[in-house]
């Protein structure tokens, strides 16, 4: 729906330089102000944006208002300081989610409104979300725990543990790194829109967290105020990117990246899935990777038949239960390979494969390629 005068309508200029603000989110959608000099004079224009799917409203309410509410409830009342832990970090993993859904499957059909709320998400994200292109969506859903995978499992060790799988997030960070930084160095290359998106979602997250803590600092004192942004946004924001990587971990772990089927491992629980935004179905994600996250248990009932029973765990919590404190008195209790394992070609390399893109992910449908 767009909204605009008859005055900025004859104001308007084919030539005049036109940036865009959001100002306000309501229950139907985001209105942003889109605005330029003409002769000293501003003009503008109101569109009001629906998502793509209606089921991404609660994304946007928990983007829009839990995400920064719950954050500044620890300025506000400093005596909740370390009593909403638990909520924050639930929405700190909610703020990675929306991240990965968001790169690829835009949310919005607006491409102004995707590079707002890419930018957004990033300050509760605690990183750019661009670094999801280069190692997620061109690294590894084309290798899929194989060689070549920035985020293989098995790169120092097969073996599967607590400590392995709660230290994977160091490992997998510091071989990411590579594929972010030649990205980034391509897309600096070639200039324009992409390398402009990277600076703001870079700019945004630093300036951000660095107003909410001086913010507390000023607001609370320095005891109290660097409290207030420990648990309001920066152990929050830590979480979302520990939790993604662990995610992933135990989402891949002794499953068979040479099946279409077993590739990956599900956490089927509905009420699990509801909290999570669908995000247990995994299988189907890799299969079709820039579907919306609604449609994917009706995509992964019409393929569960096909999976390992071993692929189809209940939940996070009970999957962390049998192998992380069961599995240390009882070997039945821990995962054991599934089909062929990702190192069963003997993998004369384990460097990250190149990246050949600049572009993927927002806007942009994933294209898979399994060998």
């Amino acid at each position: 729906m767009l909204l605009t005068s008859e005055r900025s309508k004859s104001r308007a200029h084919p030539r005049e330089f036109r940036p865009w603000i959001l100002l306000l989110y309501t229950g139907t959608g985001v209105v942003h102000y889109t605005y330029g000099p003409q002769k000293g004079i501003w003009s503008g224009e109101i569109t009001l944006l629906r998502p793509r799917y209606s089921a991404d409203y609660r994304c946007l309410f928990y983007a829009f208002l839990l995400f920064p509410g719950v954050a500044l409830a620890h300025y506000v009342w400093p005596s909740l300081i370390g009593w909403l832990l638990p909520v924050s970090l639930y929405l700190g993993y909610c703020a990675g989610i929306f991240s990965h859904n968001h790169n690829h499957c835009p949310t919005f059909s607006d491409r102004r409104a995707n590079e707002f709320f890419a930018a957004w998400l990033s300050i509760f994200y605690g990183y750019p979300l661009f670094a999801w292109i280069p190692t997620h969506n061109l690294n590894h859903h084309k290798h899929v725990n194989r060689a070549g995978d920035a985020t293989i499992t098995w790169r120092y060790t097969k073996a599967h543990n607590l400590f392995v799988a709660a230290t994977y997030f160091f490992v997998s960070a510091y071989h990411q790194s590579g594929p972010i930084r030649e990205y980034v160095a391509k897309a600096r290359a070639k200039g324009g829109r992409v390398y402009r998106q990277i600076v703001t979602q870079a700019t945004t997250v630093i300036v951000a967290h660095a107003a909410m803590l001086v913010l507390g600092i000023v607001w609370l004192g320095v005891g109290q105020g660097l409290l207030a942004y420990l648990f309001g946004f920066a152990i929050p924001a830590a979480f979302a990117l520990w939790s993604m990587m662990f995610t992933n971990y135990i989402q891949h772990v002794h499953c068979d990246p040479w099946s279409p089927h077993n590739h990956s491992r599900n956490f089927v629980s509905k009420v699990d899935n509801w909290f999570v935004f669908q995000a247990g179905y995994h299988t189907v994600h890799h299969e079709h990777p820039g579907t919306h996250w609604s449609k994917y248990p009706e995509l992964h009932a019409k393929r569960a038949q096909h999976i390992a029973p071993a692929l189809n765990e209940h939940s996070i919590f009970v999957f962390c239960l049998k192998n992380y404190v069961l599995g240390v008195f009882s070997e039945r209790f821990r995962t054991h390979q599934v089909g062929r394992a990702a190192y069963d070609s003997d993998p004369s390399s384990l460097a990250t494969d190149e990246i050949f893109a600049v572009e993927a992910g927002v806007n942009a449908e994933m294209i898979q390629d399994r060998a």
